[in-house]
């Protein structure tokens, strides 16, 4: 028997990076999964991948949209009968600039794609799970939820936000068998960092994207990047009974990078 046997979790941004180390180890601990993205291409390549349809699904949309998210916890349900737990994992930094450059829609994205989506499907997923008293909520926040970085005011401020939306939910639903809690990776180099990197070190006035990265490894106690995977087993943790009566926190996986 594995730690989530018999549970359904529902990840979104659910096919690469963080959310698909999350669907793997959920799956390897016996869970079902169903995963969200944008690409349904991509999506079935990881149907396939991760073991079929009698365990994977996926649900295709755009996560920073209030229909996507929502209708993932409705499919979910539909589809595997239940939703144990819900993985809030879309966002990243989307745009990078100082805050006396960026502009509003500029500012409106980044709140919808790491804020909204999170209130969006906190939201959907406790009118599923507060009939049944129990359920797992976590969130993907970001060890700049805690700190800062000059060039991402908006990713900082949303991190920031998520942080304290769980804090209050999870004293809402305290007394439920549910529990909410935040993951606050440290740099993980994954496609999307490799992608937005570059940018991002500009924005935060370094002079390449080697110097971000050895920016945030040299803050950090081990000198060097985290995992997927070692996001993934915190996860596994967190959605597990062992977790129970863990909830409104923060969990950094940053290797030593925050004092507190």
């Amino acid at each position: 028997m594995g730690k989530l046997e018999g549970k359904v979790a529902a990840i979104t941004g659910g096919t690469r990076s963080i959310g698909r180390g999350m669907a793997d180890a959920f799956l390897a601990e016996g869970a079902k999964v169903v995963v969200n993205g944008r690409d349904p291409e991509k999506g079935a390549a990881a149907v396939a991948e991760m073991g079929g349809p009698d365990r994977v699904a996926f649900f295709a949309g755009d996560a920073s949209k209030q229909a996507t998210v929502e209708g993932l916890v409705d499919f979910t349900v539909d589809h595997f009968g239940q939703l144990d737990i819900m993985c809030l994992n879309s966002g990243g930094v989307i745009n990078t600039a100082p805050v006396f450059m960026m502009t509003d829609e500029e500012w409106n994205l980044e709140i919808d794609w790491n804020l909204n989506h999170v209130f969006w499907g906190m939201r959907k997923a406790l009118q599923h799970m507060m009939p049944r008293d129990t359920g797992r909520i976590l969130v993907t926040s970001s060890a700049e939820g805690k700190a800062g970085k000059a060039g991402l005011p908006g990713y900082n401020t949303t991190k920031h936000a998520v942080n304290g939306l769980v804090k209050a939910a999870s004293k809402e639903v305290g007394t439920t068998g549910i529990t909410i809690n935040s993951l606050l990776p440290g740099l993980i180099e994954t496609d999307i960092v490799r992608a937005t990197g570059p940018d991002s070190a500009v924005a935060m006035g370094l002079e390449s994207y080697q110097a971000m990265l050895d920016l945030f490894t040299k803050e950090s106690a081990i000198k060097k990047c985290n995992t997927v995977e070692q996001v993934a087993a915190v996860a596994v943790m967190l959605a597990s009974d062992a977790a129970r009566n863990i909830t409104g926190c923060m969990f950094p996986i940053d290797g030593g990078t925050l004092p507190y």
